[in-house]
């Protein structure tokens, strides 16, 4: 496979193998700019509330700078994975010491990715209403998703964190990486490498009649 190579997988393949990747993350391999850009080309073709596009994408490489990432995100990481998770009475229970497991693994690694990404969108959302609100992070997140999709598509990996930006850390996120704080609002923190292997599998998940409502809850 060339560095920018689709992998061989089915739609539904890739909307049920696309895993929130940690352990499996290959920090050793580099990942070029270039496969990068492709991934996003794709991602810009998701929705965004009234054709805004008021998107922007921070990508990491420089290493003190992701040093300097890591250490916010654990100041906030650290301390929420050692809370003991709520026990709900189900499926979940049995999975979530692989999950906090892996999560750990990454909140002490997180800067031995290649690559780190933010993505950011216009404007900040503080005290908007629940229909705002949702516009906003609507413009957003499908966006976000894409991208995770695309790398997996080409043999990537990535995960969806967001406790750097738990209390003040955004902001020193974006002191960092010059993000103009006033005006972009951040919507996680990325690794973003390839992966060991591609073999990944659908996850258990909760059976989708338990979560579903016809015209009333």
């Amino acid at each position: 496979m060339t560095p920018s190579s689709p992998l061989n997988l089915t739609v539904d393949e890739l909307l049920t193998t696309t895993r929130s990747v940690r352990k499996r993350l290959d920090f050793d391999r580099p990942v070029p700019r270039e496969v990068i850009m492709e991934c996003l080309e794709l991602a810009l073709q998701a929705p965004t509330g009234s054709n805004a596009q008021g998107w922007q994408f921070v990508f990491v490489e420089d290493a003190e700078k992701k040093k300097a990432l890591a250490d916010i995100y654990r100041t906030f990481g650290t301390p929420y994975l050692d809370f003991p998770p709520p026990e709900r009475g189900d499926i979940r229970d049995e999975q979530i010491g692989a999950v906090t497991n892996s999560a750990k693994y990454l909140n002490e690694n997180f800067e031995k990715a290649p690559v780190l990404m933010i993505p950011c969108l216009e404007g900040r959302a503080e005290g908007a209403s629940a229909g705002m609100s949702a516009s906003f992070w609507g413009s957003l997140l499908p966006a976000t998703w894409s991208f995770m999709l695309a790398l997996r598509s080409r043999g990537l990996g990535s995960a969806w964190t967001t406790l750097h930006m738990m209390d003040d850390g955004e902001k020193k996120a974006a002191e960092i990486l010059g993000i103009p704080f006033d005006r972009y609002t951040q919507g996680g923190l990325f690794p973003i490498a390839y992966t060991k292997g591609t073999d990944f599998k659908p996850a258990k998940r909760l059976p989708a009649e338990q979560l579903t409502h016809w015209n009333t809850w």
